[in-house]
């Protein structure tokens, strides 16, 4: 083993670290013995000697130390390769003949921090949000060229937490041949065009798929309002469930003439559609009360920041009090939040005062989570961000 930066921790806390956590934070740390740059590797030490693991430094994190491994072991192409293929083994086993597109590895879901890989069919996006996965870029695309003989990788790098890592956005051609404008994927019989370079996330939200499945199994004969709609994935599977008529809202023209060519794409455009364009707020207070036998909500994050809880706190209060005023008498409420700071017990409270305020009484009949691609561990709860209620209106 060659000599590592050590990271040595004040006393009593390294109790996290033992219980499994992968991070170190910056104030546990008492001292660091050696020269440090972003993205070295670095051994971890409680303040009595103890050996914690190995993992990537970054002594401009607030982050100081991701851990990659509880072992004094060699973080070369071998460990790599063999985390890399069992994340993704795991997924094959279970999507094959399902789905063409999936996430293959998640980051600390799959003891790999700072690493996210999607597959689109034979195009596979990799992201790397920290400064010692960013360092390995080039031996992470030869293991996946090696092993999964994509036809291209492009890197989607320009998630929000690179800057906290110091790192620039970095976005472009990996391997292999230049990609078309847009990657068609099939999804449980349903089929989309996914927008890899310029589309949300790394270019469709893979993290709702079976959310939308579940979806399918009772819009049958519904009306149904989908809020937040993006490119209308959501819609697409109600209305292969049976729904007799769809109205989407998004704030992107884009978004919505996308959702458009799917309908078209999967054969639907038969069906009444209406399509938009607004700012979902102002849409969903502007429609007529009990319209809806069904209302989706699927907005982005609004708090990023801890900062932001209390303004994300009135926006979901509000969107849910629209969409109490907007359900018919039985209605179902399919929503969700995938903001960090806001947990289950946050989420259901702010749609109790939401209830509450509505007049409505309110059946709580599933809850709704992440799926199987996007796991995460036992030991690091902040891997669990998207949560999600399936609600009856009386």
């Amino acid at each position: 083993m060659r000599n590592l930066p050590k990271v040595i921790l004040k006393r009593g806390r390294e109790k996290p670290l033992l219980r499994g956590h992968p991070w170190v934070f910056s104030g546990a740390v008492e001292k660091i013995e050696g020269e440090v740059t972003p993205g070295d590797e670095g051994e971890v030490y409680s303040k009595e000697g103890e050996f914690i693991g190995i993992g990537h430094l970054n002594p401009h994190s607030q982050i100081l130390v991701r851990l990659l491994t509880r072992k004094k072991e060699v973080l070369g192409e071998d460990f790599f390769k063999e985390r890399i293929l069992k994340a993704v083994h795991f997924r094959e086993s279970w999507f094959k003949g399902k789905t063409n597109a999936y996430r293959m590895v998640n980051g600390e879901g799959d003891f790999l921090p700072g690493l996210m890989i999607d597959r689109y069919g034979d195009l596979l996006v990799l992201q790397c949000t920290t400064a010692g996965m960013d360092r390995l870029k080039g031996l992470i695309t030869k293991i996946l060229i090696e092993h999964f003989s994509p036809r291209t990788i492009y890197e989607r790098s320009d998630a929000p937490l690179r800057k906290e890592e110091g790192l620039k956005e970095s976005q472009g051609l990996l391997f292999g041949k230049e990609m078309n404008e847009l990657q068609e994927i099939e999804e449980y019989g349903s089929r989309f065009r996914v927008d890899v370079r310029g589309g949300q996330k790394t270019g469709f939200y893979l993290d709702q798929r079976e959310n939308r499945l579940f979806l399918r199994e009772f819009t049958k004969g519904k009306k149904i309002l989908d809020g937040f709609s993006y490119t209308g994935a959501f819609s697409i599977h109600a209305a292969r469930g049976g729904a007799r008529e769809l109205t989407l809202i998004d704030s992107s023209e884009d978004a919505l003439k996308r959702a458009k060519e799917h309908f078209e794409l999967n054969e639907l455009n038969h069906l009444p559609l209406q399509l938009i364009k607004g700012d979902a707020f102002e849409v969903l207070r502007g429609l007529e009360s009990s319209s809806y036998d069904i209302i989706v909500l699927d907005p982005p994050p609004f708090a990023k920041r801890k900062g932001e809880l209390l303004g994300a706190l009135r926006g979901y209060k509000e969107i849910h009090l629209q969409a109490f005023r907007l359900l018919r008498p039985d209605g179902l409420l399919l929503t969700f939040s995938c903001s960090h700071h806001i947990g289950w017990d946050l989420f259901q409270k702010v749609i109790f005062t939401s209830a509450c305020d509505s007049g409505r009484e309110v059946q709580l009949l599933a809850r709704r989570g992440q799926p199987i691609d996007h796991l995460f561990s036992l030991f690091h709860p902040e891997g669990e961000y998207l949560k999600g209620f399936l609600l009856r209106v009386l």
